[in-house]
């Protein structure tokens, strides 16, 4: 007998839409990436123009990354409780108009207040989306579709670095925001056209369980959002996505200068070799998804130490590299590095989901990007901007890879009390199966 989850109502053989939705959903996230990572190939360029600090341009990034930290979780909430798809677009059309004001920004001021509003339209993009993807597709498929969408945020920055360098060598750094802009909204028209709430409802897939009235019925038990944060394993995923993506953040935001810096390149060939980079750290990010699924597929709580694994191979690697003359050897110790940089954030992402009710779903994957943005994509590039400004930007670089050690210590105590979680979560359902009356 299959063991495959199917689809509330609807006859397993029709599975085309789910891929449409899942397709559109990974186009609005590279959107979504190419608009936020576009400013660092332009960093060289605004840097000598507006005479701009490292910590300047370090808050450029950083405070997308902290709006999209603080306002993550209200607006997954709302998301949860008022519509997905209306969330997605409307999210959409925000960061693509600010993107247009960064086009426009004409001081250092200007573009701060852009960038804000940048990071307000992309809070709750990765949560909310993923959960929409995650809710047409088998658990069985998690670990490796969340990896693959939150690669998004890594190829979305290799285009937007690539493009962006280019666009800006030949155009001007204002033409290369007015690209990003113009593909947001074409997508978001998209998106909003192809997937609605209904079409969701129909592919949904719940549970093992071949009963659709008993499907339907678990489907309406709504549980609290306070029971995101009373899960010991849950809070354990939460602290170590955070903390492995501290490096990852890095190098989506600091090659770029540091091609510049030391290997002397101009920003268009800067830009192109840190895309190559960027590239490694999503590539990574689907495949240790992947290889999770398979080390798990009998024993979920395998997930915990497959995580453990990709932390520790980038701990030791970037380690090294950072520490070492320019060459082929550290060029060779980044890209292992960078590739398995991120490789966690599949892992913990199912984890999250598998160990949350799906009515909280958005809310507990927003306190997940919550915990990603807050210790690892605000922080990480704003750190080492201020510690460039006083040990150079090598030395600084160097001690980033020492945050996989608490993301590991955070992953073992998850593969401890992940019997608990799981047992914690029937409890809830059952609590509150009186609400679906």
């Amino acid at each position: 007998m299959s063991t495959d989850f199917t689809p509330v109502g609807m006859p397993p053989k029709r599975r085309i839409y789910p891929w449409v939705v899942a397709a559109l959903a990974f186009a609005l996230l590279l959107s979504d990436y190419m608009s936020r990572q576009v400013l660092t190939a332009v960093f060289p360029m605004l840097k000598g123009e507006w005479d701009l600090t490292d910590s300047q341009l370090a808050s450029l990034t950083s405070v997308v990354a902290l709006m999209v930290g603080l306002l993550t979780f209200p607006l997954s909430v709302i998301a949860d409780r008022f519509g997905r798809v209306r969330s997605l677009v409307t999210m959409a059309v925000v960061w693509s108009l600010a993107t247009l004001m960064c086009a426009i920004a004409a001081s250092y001021e200007h573009m701060l207040i852009a960038r804000f509003f940048v990071g307000v339209g992309e809070a709750a993009y990765g949560s909310v989306g993923i959960a929409v993807v995650l809710g047409v597709f088998s658990p069985r498929l998690h670990s490796s579709l969340s990896g693959a969408f939150m690669a998004g945020g890594s190829f979305g920055s290799v285009v937007g670095v690539a493009l962006g360098g280019v666009i800006a060598v030949h155009l001007g750094w204002r033409w290369s925001f007015l690209a990003m802009a113009v593909l947001g909204l074409i997508l978001a028209a998209a998106f909003r056209a192809v997937v609605t709430e209904k079409r969701l409802e129909r592919y949904a897939v719940r549970d093992e369980s071949s009963d659709a009235a008993l499907a339907a019925k678990i489907a309406k038990i709504r549980v609290p959002v306070s029971t995101l944060f009373t899960n010991s394993a849950v809070w354990a995923a939460y602290i170590a996505g955070g903390l492995q993506m501290f490096t990852a953040a890095v190098l989506l935001s600091w090659t770029p200068s540091f091609f510049n810096r030391y290997y002397d390149m101009d920003p268009a060939k800067a830009g192109g070799v840190a895309a190559l980079f960027v590239f490694l750290v999503g590539t990574g990010m689907v495949v240790c998804g992947i290889i999770t699924d398979r080390v798990s597929r009998f024993d979920t709580r395998k997930k915990w130490l497959a995580a453990v694994v990709f932390c520790s191979i980038s701990l030791v690697s970037l380690s090294i590299a950072f520490r070492i003359d320019t060459g082929a050897a550290q060029l060779t110790l980044l890209a292992i590095g960078a590739f398995f940089a991120a490789g966690t954030s599949g892992p913990t992402a199912a984890m999250v989901a598998g160990l949350t009710h799906e009515s909280v779903r958005s809310s507990a994957l927003g306190t997940l990007t919550v915990a990603n943005n807050l210790l690892g994509l605000a922080l990480g590039p704003f750190v080492i901007g201020v510690l460039a400004d006083h040990l150079g930007l090598m030395d600084s670089l160097a001690l980033a890879p020492l945050f996989y050690v608490g993301a590991i210590v955070a992953l073992l105590v998850g593969y401890r009390v992940f019997p608990a979680g799981l047992r914690k979560l029937a409890a809830q359902s059952t609590k509150y199966a009186g609400t679906a009356a």
